[in-house]
């Protein structure tokens, strides 16, 4: 509800956020004026919001996040010692090991974060703030690691090929879709003998793992 969502804005600035001075909340406070949403759109930069208007849930969330920070800062005192009921009997060794077991997939901040990080990487927009950041785990690992951009940097040279001797097996009627095509199918050729590598390498880290005499090639024997 539109005049609920208003309210609730106020409410956050009034109680919680009190980044505006008590008199300068007037148009804020204005619910009904035409003007409201200008004023609110002010109001989200001045407080450096990192959404857009029209993104309101995740306008409420960030701004929820950034009142909840205000509140532990004016108390923190109060909260620095309090521990959730759900983390009372966790295990601090297996905390510390797996920093990630306890992130909220909810908090504003990580929302916000990894909405920055997709926009960043120009990575699609997903209702699942979970699936985005498996997406930007890929990208990086993909393509941002050292090894991915020193492979990408590194020229490959081959042989030129003689397009003629290949036979292609069937006929376009055009000869350069023929020439095409037969690109294309070098190309799928290559591809299937770059993932039967991996297959070969695969089969012998299994037989390097399992290690049986009557498979392994390094022992140099059949049998037991």
């Amino acid at each position: 509800d539109e005049t609920e969502f208003r309210n609730f804005i106020v409410w956050l600035e009034d109680q919680k956020i009190r980044h505006y001075k008590i008199e300068d909340r007037g148009n804020l406070r204005n619910i009904h004026s035409d003007d409201w949403p200008k004023s609110f759109e002010k109001y989200m930069k001045d407080v450096n919001c990192p959404f857009k208007m029209q993104e309101r849930q995740e306008t409420v969330d960030w701004l929820l996040g950034l009142a909840v920070r205000l509140e532990y800062g004016d108390n923190a005192d109060k909260y620095k010692d309090s521990t959730p009921d759900g983390a009372k009997n966790t295990d601090n060794t297996a905390k510390n090991a797996e920093p990630l077991i306890n992130l909220d997939v909810n908090n504003p901040d990580f929302k916000a974060g990894v909405m920055a990080l997709a926009n960043l990487l120009q990575i699609q927009r997903h209702d699942d703030y979970l699936v985005m950041l498996k997406a930007i785990r890929i990208l990086v690992q993909e393509r941002l690691t050292q090894d991915a951009i020193a492979k990408a940097s590194q020229s490959k040279e081959g042989l030129p090929v003689a397009l003629e001797k290949h036979i292609l097996g069937f006929d376009t009627g055009d000869a350069v879709l023929n020439e095409a095509a037969q690109i294309l199918r070098l190309l799928h050729i290559e591809e299937l003998r770059e993932l039967q590598t991996k297959i070969n390498e695969a089969i012998v880290a299994v037989q390097a793992i399992i290690a049986d005499p009557k498979t392994d090639h390094r022992l140099g024997k059949v049998g037991r």
